[in-house]
C-alpha cells in the first residue's frame, strides 16, 4: 500500500509555522468536515478526501492525479523530528514546508533548516507567509491564484518584489526558486507559494502541490507493508500522570500492536520493552493539551501515524532514537549500530559536542563537518557535565582551538562552567546550530589572529628602506637620518645591511613629524636613528638598505606567509639570498 507523506513544517520563530498548522486543521472545520482531520502524537493527518475538496480544481490544472491516502503534518516543537534517524540516516520527513515571513525575509534559523534540509536532501517547499501584510494586497480565503486576478498593480509589484528579495536569498544559498505558477521544472526550482495563515489565502495551492509533488516524486518511497513490524522514531519523552513516562513516536514503517516487545535507544544503551498502551489524541484535540481524557486507548497502529506508547523503563529512553517492533531477536544490535553511527568516542584531536537529540546531534556533526572540516572527540546527548569540559581540556596541549564544546539546546551543569573557567576551555551553545558553529569560528579566527599577531612581534619583519637625498640631521653616534619605506614594515631594533650584505647598524628609534612611531609602512618617510651608522663611511645618501633575518627566522615567516601579500614574500626571498651570498663571500675570504 501507499503510506501518506510525513510532511514537516520549519521556520523562523514568529514567521508563521504555528498558524499555518493551525489553519490546515482548522480548514477542515471551515468546510464543516470537523471529523475527517485526525489530530496524531506529534502530527496531524489531513485525508485525500479533504485536500480534493480544497484544491482538486488545482489539481486537474496542473495535472496531478492523486491516490495517496493523505498528508501527515508534523507539528513536534523544534526540529527534532526532523533531524531524527532512520537506519540509513537522515529526516523521517519525505517533504518539508519552509515558512518564511515575506515582511521579514530569510532569517537565522530559516538559514539553519535550509543548511539542514540541504544536508538531508530533503524536498521543500517555501511557504511565502503574511501576504497580508503587503502594502497594496487585498488578502482573503481560498486560492492565492483567484486573488491574484482581482489584485492592483501596485499590490502585484510590492509582493513580486518580496518574492523575488526572497528568490535571490535562496539562491546565494544555493537553490534555484520561483512563484508556483512560474516554475518550469519542480525538479530543478523550489516552488514558492505566497500565503497568508491568517487568512487562508494560498492553502489550497500549498497542499495541492504536496500532494501533487509527493504523488509524482516520491511514490516509490511511500510503498509500505503495513502489516511489516513497525519502525519509527521518537519525538518527545515525556511523564504522563497515571503512566509515568511515555515516548511520542511517529511510526513510518509497519505496524505496532498493545503487548508488542519493542527495542529503542537508551542514554545508557538498548531498551527492550513491551507495549502497555497505545495511545492516540481524540479528533481534534491538541496533543500538548494536559490530560489522559483527551486520548483514546487503541490496540493497534498503522504507519504513517503519530502514537502515544506506554511501556516500563521508559525513564533512560533517548529522543531521536528509532523504535523497532522485536520480531527476529536482531532488532537491539540494530538500534545500537544506528546509534553508534551518530554517537562519537574517539582518539580525534577534535571538540565534545552535545545534543538534546539524536537526531539534532547528528546535524550538528554533520554541519560543523562542512562549515569548518573539524570531526569531534566525542558527541553524545545530553546536558553538558565536568566531565566533558575535563575531556575537552586534554585536547589543548595538542590543539588550543579543538579543546572546545559544543552544545545545541541543552543545559550546562554548574560544575561544567566552573570547570570551563578553571581550565580555560570555552563552551559554545544555542538553541540555532549554525549559529553557535559561526561564534566558534568568529573566535577561533581571532585566536587564529591573536596567536599570529604574537609570532610577528617576535619574529624579523622584510624591510627596504632608501636614505634620502637631504635628510641627514645627525653624521654618528648615532646617525640620524631621513628614509623612505620602499618595502615591508619597518620597526626599532632592525639590523640593517647595505646591498653587499655588510652591516650598517642597527634602528634605534624612529619619528615621524617629531612624534616617535612603533612601526613604519611602505610609503612612509621616516627619521631614524641607527647605532654604528656614519654618514659618508657607512650610510650614503641614496643607499638601499635591507632588514636583516635570521636564519631560524625563515621558517617562521613561510608559516606566517599569508599574512605577507606577494611583494612582501617577494623581498624575504631577496633578502635571504643576499644574505646567503654575503655569508658565501665571507666564507671564501
Amino acid at each position: 500500500m501507499i503510506r501518506q507523506p510525513i510532511v514537516t513544517v520549519l521556520g523562523h520563530v514568529d514567521h508563521g509555522k504555528t498558524k499555518f498548522l493551525d489553519k490546515i486543521r482548522g480548514t477542515t472545520v471551515a468546510e464543516k468536515e470537523a471529523g475527517a482531520i485526525t489530530q496524531h502524537i506529534g502530527a496531524t493527518i489531513m485525508p485525500i478526501e479533504i485536500i480534493k475538496m480544497i484544491a482538486g480544481g488545482l489539481m486537474e490544472k496542473y495535472g496531478f492525479k492523486v491516490d495517496l491516502p493523505g498528508l501527515l503534518f508534523i507539528d513536534t516543537p523544534g526540529h527534532a523530528a526532523f533531524t531524527s534517524l532512520r537506519e540509513r540516516g537522515g529526516s523521517i520527513a519525505d517533504l518539508a514546508v519552509l515558512i518564511v515571513d515575506l515582511t521579514q525575509g530569510v532569517q537565522e534559523q530559516t538559514v539553519e533548516a535550509i543548511n539542514i534540509l540541504r544536508e538531508f536532501k530533503t524536498p521543500f517547499i517555501v511557504g511565502a507567509n503574511k501576504i497580508d501584510l503587503i502594502f497594496g494586497w487585498g488578502s482573503k480565503p481560498g486560492e492565492f491564484s483567484k486573488n491574484l486576478k482581482e489584485q492592483s498593480e501596485r499590490g502585484k509589484s510590492a509582493l513580486d518584489e518580496k518574492v523575488y528579495i526572497l528568490v535571490g536569498k535562496l539562491h546565494e544559498l544555493g537553490f534555484q526558486s520561483e512563484r508556483f505558477d512560474r516554475c518550469t521544472d519542480f525538479t530543478k526550482q523550489v516552488p514558492i507559494v505566497p500565503m497568508s495563515a491568517k487568512t487562508g489565502e494560498g492553502m489550497p495551492e500549498m497542499l495541492m502541490l504536496l500532494a501533487g509533488l509527493s504523488q509524482r516524486f516520491l511514490r516509490n518511497s511511500l510503498s509500505i507493508d503495513e502489516n511489516e513490524p513497525g519502525r519509527g522514531t521518537i519525538l518527545e519523552v515525556k511523564e504522563e500522570k497515571g503512566l509515568g513516562k511515555t515516548i511520542d513516536v511517529i511510526l513510518y514503517s509497519g505496524m505496532l500492536s498493545v503487548n508488542d516487545k519493542i527495542a529503542l535507544g537508551g542514554k545508557h544503551g538498548v531498551i527492550e520493552t513491551k507495549i502497555r498502551a497505545l495511545l492516540m489524541p481524540k479528533p481534534l484535540h491538541e496533543i500538548r493539551t494536559n490530560g489522559m481524557d483527551k486520548f483514546l486507548n487503541v490496540k493497534t497502529v498503522h504507519a504513517a501515524v503519530g502514537v502515544k506508547i506506554a511501556a516500563p523503563n521508559l525513564n533512560d529512553a533517548l529522543a531521536g532514537s528509532p523504535v523497532l517492533a522485536v520480531k527476529n531477536g536482531n532488532e537491539a544490535g540494530i538500534i545500537a549500530k544506528e546509534i553508534a553511527a551518530v554517537k562519537a568516542e574517539t582518539n580525534a584531536i577534535g571538540p565534545i559536542l552535545k545534543a538534546d537529540t539524536l537526531g539534532a546531534l547528528e546535524a550538528l556533526i554533520v554541519l560543523l563537518k562542512k562549515e569548518t572540516g573539524l570531526a569531534p572527540k566525542k558527541a553524545d546527548v545530553g546536558d553538558v557535565t565536568r566531565k566533558d569540559i575535563v575531556e575537552a581540556a586534554a585536547v589543548k596541549e595538542c590543539d588550543p582551538l579543538k579543546a572546545i564544546v559544543l552544545a545545541f539546546n541543552v543545559r550546562v551543569e554548574d560544575a561544567a562552567l566552573q570547570e570551563s573557567e578553571k581550565t580555560g576551555v570555552r563552551i559554545f551553545h544555542g538553541n540555532v546550530i549554525y549559529k553557535i558553529i559561526e561564534e566558534y569560528n568568529e573566535w577561533a579566527n581571532g585566536q587564529t589572529q591573536k596567536s599570529r599577531n604574537a609570532k610577528l612581534c617576535k619574529v624579523c619583519l622584510p624591510v627596504k628602506i632608501q636614505f634620502m637625498r637631504g635628510f641627514i640631521f645627525r653624521h654618528s653616534k648615532p646617525a640620524i637620518i631621513g628614509v623612505k619605506v620602499l618595502e615591508g614594515k619597518l620597526r626599532p631594533g632592525a639590523k640593517l645591511i647595505n646591498r653587499s650584505g655588510v652591516a650598517v647598524g642597527r634602528v634605534d628609534a624612529m619619528q615621524i613629524q617629531g612624534k616617535s612611531i612603533e612601526q613604519g609602512c611602505k610609503g612612509q618617510e621616516i627619521a631614524v636613528s641607527v647605532d654604528n651608522g656614519v654618514v659618508g663611511r657607512n650610510l650614503n645618501e641614496n643607499d638601499v638598505l635591507y632588514g636583516v633575518i635570521p636564519r631560524k627566522h625563515f621558517q617562521e615567516l613561510l608559516e606566517l606567509h599569508d599574512c605577507f601579500n606577494s611583494d612582501e614574500l617577494e623581498l624575504i626571498e631577496e633578502i635571504k639570498k643576499l644574505q646567503e651570498k654575503a655569508a658565501e663571500e665571507e666564507g671564501t675570504e
